[in-house]
């Protein structure tokens, strides 16, 4: 080992505690280049509806990119990234920075090699992951170059190594974020759609089979998101020089406390694929219904909550790290009341205006008012959950940034396990009765078990005394509710039903609706400052929230 003194660290030990103010800008920062990233992915879906409809190809399209980012879910922002900031910040905080740079090492040498072996491993058995998820498509009849069966397979085999790249990404990201360094990581999925939105529209035309530009796409966005994160790791000094560690003992402790998680998230991924798999014995188009209707839910998730839970989990650690119990719960409390103030408008708004979303931004060219309906029926349910969905990001980090996988493991385990049984019990029934979108109970199973997630990790939070709510929620909850109940009631009166949507045109629709979200959210604030809020609530004083 060399005996030449390491530089200094590019940033201080033991950065201060948060406050209110401070997260909600670094949450603001995330969010910020996220809602860019959502809105550009939206476009790309507009692209995709528009050139490509709901039919087979996009089936097959969305098959081939959901199995890498089903793995994803394990290297990146699943079981990894919970594993490693927690164990990363530990270092930061009470170690050296050759210390730190050899964790980054040999974290990188041995997670790149696992994920290559993986890539490889994909790429070849691309006909059995196809028929994993998506039996239904080898039941089709029709020319082997045109199913969707042998199309998803040749897809796949451009898409699988994705997983390399973005994982790689993730644990750039990691890093940053533990340095307050929140910009990188949120750009890079705005690289991720541009890439995408110009293969659909400028290079698909010249392939013969024009999806297959799509898979391309990803292959390109996944390389160009890993290479955009490169210059922020050099500035910081930390830049991986991959090398083998499983024995370095702060590797060998993310890979234990992956274990857990990976378990867990290997049920989740069988869940997955049962939705995937029951929507593939369903009609043409449902894969694609679903896609479009979550990828909307996911719209204010990811610009609120999963940029709030990326704050979060950093600042958890560190605070963890340095013992402080006391701000360790009040930010986990002034937390879940952002998350009430935020998304209970976003979750009825999303469900009220769900037919007119769909009909302003995906009708037209091939996808038509057929599909827009179809849609409706799984946005509705999905829009339902985004509150569960969103509460889940926020608690989880509870437990990751104390180093402890395996309680919201056990808990994904329970509601999980619950999903694929309310899948089969929901969607089998609606099927034999004959009734119209048996997708949308794909959804509804899922949306509900969201919030049986959150209220058990919530639980154990209180258990453990981590979490004690802070005074002043029962006001705030009721202020909300007020404020929601003026929500609902302007929409309800002022905006036209679907089909007007559907009859009138695309210009007429977007004004509608930027009128529709506008009114609706001046309407929620103006009722929650009638109500006694203010902004000024949002400080953290002397403990806890002053909401």
């Amino acid at each position: 080992m060399s005996t030449t003194p390491e530089p200094v660290k590019p940033a201080p030990q033991g950065l201060p505690r948060p406050s209110g103010s401070k997260l909600l800008r670094s949450t603001g920062t995330v969010g910020g280049f996220t809602l860019l990233s959502r809105i550009l992915g939206l476009v790309r879906d507009v692209v995709f509806a528009r050139l490509f409809g709901a039919a087979g190809v996009m089936d097959a399209f969305f098959v081939a990119f959901r199995i890498p980012n089903i793995f994803r879910r394990f290297f990146a922002e699943g079981s990894f990234s919970q594993a490693f900031v927690p164990v990363f910040a530990e270092y930061d905080e009470k170690g050296d920075h050759a210390a730190v740079r050899e964790l980054v090492d040999r974290t990188a040498g041995t997670l790149g090699i696992i994920l290559f072996g993986i890539t490889a491993l994909g790429v070849i058995a691309a006909p059995l992951f196809i028929a994993l998820f998506a039996p239904g498509f080898i039941a089709e009849n029709g020319a082997e170059d045109t199913s969707r069966y042998a199309l998803a397979v040749d897809m796949l085999r451009w898409t699988f190594p994705y997983l390399l790249f973005i994982s790689v990404t993730a644990l750039a990201g990691g890093i940053l974020n533990t340095y307050q360094r929140f910009t990188a990581a949120a750009f890079s999925p705005v690289l991720l759609n541009v890439v995408l939105i110009g293969f659909a529209a400028f290079v698909a035309p010249h392939y013969a089979r024009p999806g297959m530009a799509l898979a391309v796409g990803v292959f390109v966005a996944g390389l160009v998101q890993l290479v955009c994160m490169l210059p922020s790791l050099v500035r910081i000094r930390l830049l991986p020089r991959p090398r083998l560690g499983f024995g370095h003992p702060g590797v060998r402790k993310i890979l234990r406390l992956m274990l857990p998680g990976l378990f867990g998230s290997s049920v989740a991924q069988i869940s997955i694929l049962l939705d995937t798999l029951i929507a593939s014995m369903l009609a043409t188009g449902s894969i694609s219904w679903l896609y479009y209707s979550d990828r909307l839910m996911e719209f204010p998730l990811g610009v609120f909550g999963i940029a709030l839970a990326t704050v979060m989990l950093p600042n958890l650690s560190r605070q963890h790290a340095n013992g402080a119990a006391a701000d360790f719960g009040m930010t986990l409390d002034w937390a879940l009341r952002l998350v009430v103030l935020i998304v209970m408008p976003a979750t009825l708004g999303l469900m009220l205006l769900a037919g007119p979303l769909l009909a302003t931004l995906f009708y037209g060219g091939r996808f038509g008012a057929g599909d827009v309906e179809m849609a409706t029926l799984s946005l509705m349910p999905y829009a339902a959950g985004l509150l569960g969905f969103t509460m889940v990001k926020v608690l989880a980090p509870g437990y990751f940034a104390r180093q402890i996988t395996a309680t919201p493991v056990r808990i994904g385990l329970i509601a999980l396990g619950l999903n694929m049984v309310l899948n089969i019990v929901i969607v089998v029934p609606w099927v034999l009765m004959g009734w119209a979108g048996p997708h949308a109970g794909l959804a509804a199973a899922t949306s509900l078990c969201a919030f049986i997630n959150a209220g058990l990790l919530y639980r154990g939070l209180r258990r453990e005394g981590v979490i004690t709510p802070a005074p002043g929620w029962g006001r705030f909850l009721l202020r909300v509710g007020v404020a929601a109940g003026v929500l609902v009631m302007v929409l309800v009166q002022t905006v036209p039903p679907t089909s007007a949507w559907i009859e009138t045109d695309f210009w007429t629709r977007c004004l509608w609706l930027v009128a529709a979200v506008v009114g609706g959210g001046c309407a929620y604030f103006a009722a929650l400052f009638a109500a006694g809020f203010r902004i000024a609530d949002m400080r953290m004083q002397s403990g806890a929230p002053t909401l």
